[in-house]
């Protein structure tokens, strides 16, 4: 998997208004009234790759919303936040329980102003729980669950339960 570098030093006049256009716009869909066409107009804008049948609920924390491809019928409770400018995909029925951070990016060693970036994927009917922290370059496999306040750092199997800080096995599902 390749690493994206991203030098914040050197971003152009028009990369700045646009994270300013966005820090905006995330601002005001978490100070609007949810369940709402002005809601869901709000959050269309914001996320413009976002399936059918999608719920994100405020607050939200996101940062580089275009780089964020939701699924059809994913459901994100309270409190989540993406770090997307490796690319967060979340497919079809998958679930987020409050506080999950999805970070797909990270900063150099040596030179903190470059952020090295890897995308992040949560597979189709994963289910990752309360407080869970998926890290750059990770996936988490279908219908894979992450337990509550986990940490992953690897990816993780269709069809298996972790958690722990590591995240390691807990078992398979059938």
């Amino acid at each position: 998997m390749d690493e994206l570098r991203i030098d914040l030093a050197k971003q152009t006049p028009d990369e700045l208004e646009r994270a300013t256009w966005q820090a905006q716009l995330l601002f005001k869909l978490n100070h609007t009234m949810p369940m709402t066409e002005e809601y869901d107009a709000l959050l269309h804008e914001l996320f413009p790759h976002i399936g059918q049948g999608s719920i994100i609920n405020a607050p939200l924390t996101v940062v580089r919303p275009e780089m964020v491809s939701i699924g059809k019928n994913v459901v994100v409770m309270n409190g989540s936040l993406m770090m997307a400018a490796g690319g967060i995909t979340i497919e079809d029925d998958a679930m987020l329980a409050a506080n999950v951070q999805l970070i797909s990016n990270n900063h150099d060693l040596d030179n903190r102003m470059i952020i090295t970036c890897k995308p992040v994927r949560v597979g189709r009917r994963a289910w990752i729980g309360a407080g869970a922290t998926i890290l750059p370059g990770v996936t988490i496999g279908d219908n894979a669950v992450v337990g509550a306040a986990s940490v992953v750092t690897k990816d993780v199997e269709a069809n298996t339960v972790v958690a722990g800080n590591p995240a390691k096995i807990i078992k398979h599902i059938q």
